[in-house]
């Protein structure tokens, strides 16, 4: 049957009008993040295999800048998830109020010591990430360099100006190398020796970056021989064929959690707990165990080529707490002595 002009019209009307309601039924959320360039893609795309109606819309920086930015945000609140950000920095909004508790579907499967103690948790953690330092074997026998096998081994002088490594003000990484340098060698409030390590140490930094990447990306490449890094970036850089070896300090390794909060006084909060869902599934966890040797569910990571089988056993003692309460102490105290050294913006 023939169908008339203005019929056609209207069909074609109906059709757009429906388009754009099914448009307008897709919710967005506002994720913020710390998560690496080259990981986010394929979280989210996971998440829209089980969620197809929930867009991700991602506002992505290093940890401390995207800490910062939460904390500059807190009366008029942006983000309706944070993922990916350390877990230090998610306890320390939780003390002031900035999250809202919620028990995702999988959380008893993710192990006690990597989670909010609270029944209903505040944050929870997605896999941990920890120290690794990056050393350039090229670079260091053109210029008899011996590869370190301890953090004390990095203040000798044959180091003098051939390591890079995180500042801790925007980098997560950064921030948890110095904890743990503080929890190894003592605080005191500045006059421990986890600060005389540090000035030791800063005496043959080239240079402190934003990135918690970029120092081992600056070895990978030969710019600097030594890059304090995290095992992720180390690990990816050695398997596209950089002639670098990954060294785990035999003191300890610093580590923290990219862990998962909803921020309180999101508008789109069923939504937020559906990614909750998600993202602390053993789905999920997959995806994870791909980047990291160790998740927050446990049995889930593959073993990662370049990263010891006891690597968990490694790690130092962490107190989110003491990392929590005194950030702002410990981050004026290093700007104060090693400021001097860190990359322009």
């Amino acid at each position: 049957m023939r169908i008339p002009t203005l019929s056609k019209s209207l069909v074609v009307t109906s059709l757009l009008a429906l388009s754009a309601a099914a448009f307008a039924q897709k919710t967005q959320l506002l994720v913020y993040t710390a998560l690496e360039t080259d990981q986010v893609k394929a979280y989210q795309e996971g998440f829209n295999k089980a969620y197809p109606d929930i867009e991700i819309k991602w506002v992505r920086d290093s940890t401390g800048v995207i800490t910062a930015k939460l904390l500059a945000e807190k009366a008029n609140p942006q983000a309706d998830v944070v993922m990916g950000v350390a877990a230090s920095s998610l306890a320390l909004m939780d003390k002031q109020g900035m999250l809202e508790p919620y028990a995702p579907l999988n959380l008893d499967a993710i192990m006690s010591q990597y989670r909010d103690k609270k029944m209903v948790p505040a944050w929870w953690g997605m896999d941990v990430w920890g120290a690794t330092v990056c050393f350039n074997t090229v670079e260091a026998t053109k210029r008899n360099i011996p590869k370190p096998e301890s953090w004390q081994d990095l203040t000798k002088p044959v180091y003098k100006g051939q390591i890079v490594m995180p500042n801790p003000a925007s980098s997560g990484t950064g921030y948890f190398d110095v904890v743990a340098w503080l929890t190894l060698f003592g605080d005191q409030a500045g006059k421990g020796g986890g600060w005389k390590f540090m000035d030791g140490l800063h005496n043959n930094i080239a240079q402190y970056t934003h990135s918690g990447s970029k120092p081992c990306n600056m070895a990978a490449s030969g710019e600097f021989v030594v890059g304090i890094s995290f095992e992720y970036r180390a690990n990816s850089n050695k398997a596209k064929g950089a002639p670098i070896d990954l060294v785990f300090p035999k003191e300890g390794l610093g580590w923290d959690l990219e862990a998962f909060a909803i921020h309180k006084g999101t508008k789109k909060l069923d939504a937020a707990k559906k990614l909750a869902d998600w993202a602390s599934s053993k789905d999920a966890m997959l995806l994870y165990g791909k980047n990291f040797a160790i998740t927050a569910q446990p049995g889930v990571a593959a073993p990662l080529a370049n990263v010891p089988k006891d690597y968990e056993q490694r790690l130092v003692k962490l107190d989110f707490n003491y990392a929590a309460e005194q950030r702002e102490r410990i981050l004026k105290e290093w700007i104060a002595r090693y400021d001097g050294k860190t990359e322009k913006r």
